[in-house]
């Protein structure tokens, strides 16, 4: 991750100076580091006494990020055309607003400013700040607090820190090019974020039928591509019968991708007759994100999703015949 550079904290600070109100808004579906960054750009609109309201399609899924969810709402506020002129949009890790997701109200027309991390990001303009290096949007909000704030209590480094650990696996994806996250998160735990806590809310807590899925999960585990590409599945019978609170994606790519010869993951969901989420994840070489972006997906070299229009058993060949170009 690069350093913020004073230009892009000067127009972060202009851009909140210029509006009288605020919408944060982050993606659908929404992980840690998306809640820690909407959280933290609230606290810095706090600083400067603007109101805002924080929005989010959900749903709030994980377990870890549940105890958010009263804290942000589905609908625009009712707005006359003087009063959405004053307001500032704020999207914060994500940079495309098709994937807000279902929010009752038009994002369109909004002045926007976009804090996002992911390789993926098309955007244009100088109200953007987007760093494909940096691990977390929530090192970038981070940067921009201690710049404009300075140093945070210890309730907002520790919402801060939670977005870290979150996207970095609680610092297993980072290597030696990562020394600014370790920075971030120093500072972070200076001012009083607890490492020890944040890792058991991450882990702890799951629900027993997130267990049994898993089990499924791996039993349904095959091995393409010379063994370097693992696929499994869930039908919708699955979730039915195991429910979609809690489910536990990230464990089942940890356990996949610690066996030897596995350079690659591919997750695949039948939401509903005609729709599937696809999830993949990599190691090192592999770049997930380009597959992803086949299908109209994104995000990172080594962690990527995707909403695709058909069914896991025509999906699941077409998938793996991209990968099996690059692997």
């Amino acid at each position: 991750m690069l350093p913020l550079t004073q230009s892009q904290i000067d127009s972060f600070k202009a851009f909140i100076q210029a509006h009288e109100s605020f919408l944060i808004v982050g993606h659908k579906e929404p992980d840690g580091d998306c809640i820690s960054s909407c959280l933290g750009v609230s606290y810095i609109l706090d600083y400067f006494n603007k109101p805002y309201e924080m929005l989010n399609a959900g749903p709030f899924k994980r377990a870890e990020i549940k105890k958010y969810a009263p804290l942000f709402k589905n609908a625009l506020p009712f707005m006359t055309q003087g009063e959405r002129d004053e307001t500032g949009l704020i999207i914060v890790d994500c940079s495309e607003l098709s994937r807000l997701g279902d929010i009752d109200g038009d994002f369109k027309g909004f002045d926007t400013f976009i804090v996002d991390h992911h390789k993926t990001a098309d955007v244009t303009g100088e109200n953007n700040i987007i760093d494909p290096s940096a691990s977390a949007a929530a090192c970038l909000v981070e940067q921009l607090f201690t710049a404009i704030v300075g140093k945070p209590d210890a309730k907002q480094a520790n919402a801060i820190f939670f977005g870290m650990a979150t996207d970095t696996g609680f610092f297993r994806f980072l290597d030696a090019t990562k020394a600014e996250e370790f920075r971030c998160a120093a500072r972070l735990t200076e001012a009083g974020a607890d490492p020890r806590r944040i890792y058991q809310e991450m882990t702890g807590g799951k629900a027993w039928n997130t267990r049994k899925l898993l089990s499924i999960m791996l039993d349904r585990a095959e091995r393409h591509c010379n063994g370097k590409l693992v696929v499994t599945y869930e039908t919708m019978e699955d979730t039915r019968r195991y429910g979609q609170e809690g489910r536990d994606s990230d464990a089942l790519y940890t356990l996949m991708l610690e066996v030897a010869g596995v350079e690659a993951v591919l997750f695949l969901r039948q939401d509903t007759e005609h729709t599937c989420t696809a999830g993949f994840r990599s190691k090192e070489v592999c770049d997930v994100s380009a597959i992803a972006a086949k299908f109209g997906g994104g995000g990172h070299k080594n962690a990527s999703g995707a909403s695709i229009e058909g069914r896991i058993e025509t999906l699941m060949p077409a998938i793996i015949k991209e990968f099996a170009k690059v692997l």
